[in-house]
């Protein structure tokens, strides 16, 4: 080519290039709205989490159990809560709540992502009663505030304090996020 463009080279909207550039322009162009589509809907996904049923197998302790459904057996951490932990004064207690709550029944799953120990984190409802909400208002959990804003569960707190209800009984309750970083040093 010596440079210069002809009449037949030009683009809509005055660019030049060929007849090949062209339809890479207009193949691109529709690309853009099945891109935007498919961003609309990965987002209505990532906010629509997966819910199903499945029934509850094992209970770790007063945050954490297993449930099993008809294709897997998971590990779930309740989202929006953290109970203490087993050698933790009410860890115990706190165990057989979640338990007397969800062990042997079908519960629905919530999930609303995974955690850094790979436990689904889900929020649990056993028929009408949420899970979380339940085990934080007979004073057996913490609202874990840091990771959940839900007002509902800060309520719920509020009221299992006031009431000096399960660990708030204590003196001074440890939250179990201390409790863990005084067990690491």
């Amino acid at each position: 080519m010596n440079g210069k463009r002809g009449k037949s080279d030009s683009l809509p909207g005055g660019g030049s290039g060929g007849a090949r550039e062209s339809s890479v322009i207009r193949n691109a162009a529709m690309l853009v709205p099945a891109v935007a589509i498919l961003t609309v809907c990965s987002v209505a996904a990532a906010a629509d989490p997966e819910r199903f049923t499945a029934r509850v197998v094992g209970v770790h302790d007063g945050d954490t159990l297993t449930a099993l459904d008809d294709k897997r057996q998971l590990k779930v951490r309740l989202h929006g809560i953290d109970a203490p932990e087993l050698g933790q004064p009410f860890g115990q207690a706190s165990k057989k709540a979640l338990s007397d709550l969800v062990f042997g029944k079908t519960v629905t799953l919530h999930t609303t992502g995974t955690d850094r120990y790979k436990r689904t984190l889900a929020r649990v409802t056993a028929g009408d009663i949420e899970v979380e909400a339940q085990v934080i208002a007979t004073g057996h959990a913490w609202h874990y505030s840091r990771y959940d804003h839900t007002t509902a569960l800060e309520a719920a707190e509020r009221n299992a304090r006031a009431a000096r209800r399960g660990l708030w009984a204590d003196a001074e309750p440890v939250p179990p996020w201390e409790w863990r970083a005084g067990e690491r040093d």
